[in-house]
């Protein structure tokens, strides 16, 4: 194939999950709390394309990966190797990081990036063999309500750039943890 070939079919490939992303957006808002819409439209991860996984550093728990927006990730513990066990109700609350083209910025390492296949088809970002995630109570850039809490059979910490938990409290975790700290 040669590269004006390739660059083509990277354009139809965004194209594609960009259509898909703004279906699932316009799906997503249709339903109301908890009880609605189906469990194949909750468990849907938000769609991306091309995701650039960075670091911020600041507050109680020193330097950690976000999204180029700033939004904290996180690994789940009861995750086994690159493979996702948050699936179901648990996508919910803490949304995969998918992507067709990760890379790194920063002072993150590009070769601890990967990606995972998850049981949609779809491509989960993993760090150091660990598949990331949003959580739904962390509303803007620099929040990290999720540091530590236990749900859904494991414990969600914050990664720093060498790929492993963050196991620290930090300054924008607050008492209130909108309801989610209680599983």
């Amino acid at each position: 194939m040669t590269r004006a070939q390739i660059t083509k079919k990277r354009s139809l490939v965004t194209l594609a999950i960009g259509g898909a992303a703004a279906a699932a957006v316009a799906v997503a808002g249709c339903g109301g709390g908890s009880s609605g819409g189906t469990a194949a439209t909750q468990a849907a991860p938000a769609a991306a394309t091309n995701v650039t996984v960075t670091s911020h550093s600041g507050g109680g728990a020193g330097t950690y990966l976000t999204d180029a927006s700033g939004r904290a990730l996180y690994l789940f513990t009861a995750d086994t190797s690159s493979m996702s066990m948050c699936n179901g109700a648990c996508v919910t609350e803490w949304k995969p990081l998918v992507a067709a083209a990760p890379h790194a910025a920063g002072t993150v390492s590009p070769t601890l990036i990967a990606e995972s296949a998850r049981s949609g088809g779809a491509q989960q970002v993993t760090y150091a063999g660990h598949p990331l995630y949003y959580f739904a109570g962390d509303s803007t850039a620099g929040q990290t309500n999720g540091q530590g809490l236990s749900a859904f059979g494991g414990k969600w910490w914050l990664v720093d750039t060498h790929g492993h938990a963050v196991k620290t409290s930090t300054s924008s975790s607050s008492g209130n943890m909108g309801g989610y700290g209680g599983y």
